[in-house]
């Protein structure tokens, strides 16, 4: 378990954009150490900048598309196409304009393409399972945003998915529409080298210094509880980071 660190930026734009550089600089060097890069994404406003940034950015040709996969840390268990999803605003932003094969684009299914939520949770377990021949790959970068009541891929404070076995679980009634989504479990989340939680505006500065408590329960605070194995990052804006000392962490511009 890495040690948890903040690192500032001056408002939501050059967060977005310091996100999208060192998203490029890590994706190159896990290419260069182990040919192939699994990053797993998330949606929300700043989720959603970063890949903007990202897909406009200079660096952006430094990166193999062919060498990446992309993985979600939840998907909201609506249609494919649907606005509600992570995965029709990533491709919005990103996808649709890089040259990554469309195998390598790994989705949670919604009901036009599985049963019931338990059965898209199967199959992305699947899926997970495949790429890591038989375990969960260790991704090289898991990016998540935070949710005002701590809540990190769709992992809520107190809710009972937190009881549910496996690498991916089911969610029903999630405190935030829409009601059922599917997210990687806890030990699935903590199994990335590097964990990223991305904060911006004031709407999320209680829980990004809730995050820090160190008597902060897991089960009450989420975000408390995830870590990379060898770097846990909060990259916030100053908004975000407002409840905080003001010299805490590190100021980048």
């Amino acid at each position: 378990m890495s040690n948890r660190e903040l690192i500032r930026h001056t408002n939501a734009d050059t967060l977005a954009a310091a996100v999208a550089a060192r998203l490029v600089a890590s994706v190159v060097q896990a290419q260069e150490e182990r040919d192939m890069a699994h990053v797993v994404l998330t949606g929300g406003g700043i989720g959603t900048a970063v890949l903007t940034a990202l897909a406009s950015s200079a660096e952006i040709s430094m990166i193999d598309w062919a060498r990446v996969h992309l993985w979600w840390g939840d998907e909201r268990f609506v249609p494919e196409g649907d606005p509600e999803r992570n995965e029709t605003g990533a491709r919005r932003a990103l996808i649709d304009h890089v040259a990554i094969p469309e195998s390598h684009v790994h989705v949670m299914a919604g009901p036009d393409r599985a049963a019931s939520v338990e059965d898209s949770a199967a199959d992305y377990t699947r899926l997970l399972e495949a790429a890591g021949a038989g375990a969960v790959p260790e991704f090289d970068v898991l990016l998540l945003g935070i949710g005002p009541d701590a809540h990190v891929a769709s992992l809520f404070p107190d809710h009972p998915a937190w009881h549910e076995q496996g690498p991916v679980v089911a969610v029903h009634d999630s405190p935030k529409p829409p009601p059922t989504r599917v997210s990687l479990s806890l030990d699935t989340l903590n199994r990335a080298r590097q964990t990223w939680v991305l904060a911006s505006g004031t709407s999320k500065a209680d829980a990004v210094m809730a995050s820090f408590d160190v008597a902060a329960n897991a089960m009450h605070v989420p975000a408390s509880a995830v870590h990379g194995t060898q770097a846990t990052l909060f990259l916030v804006d100053e908004d975000a980071a407002a409840k905080l000392p003001a010299q805490f962490g590190q100021l980048e511009s």
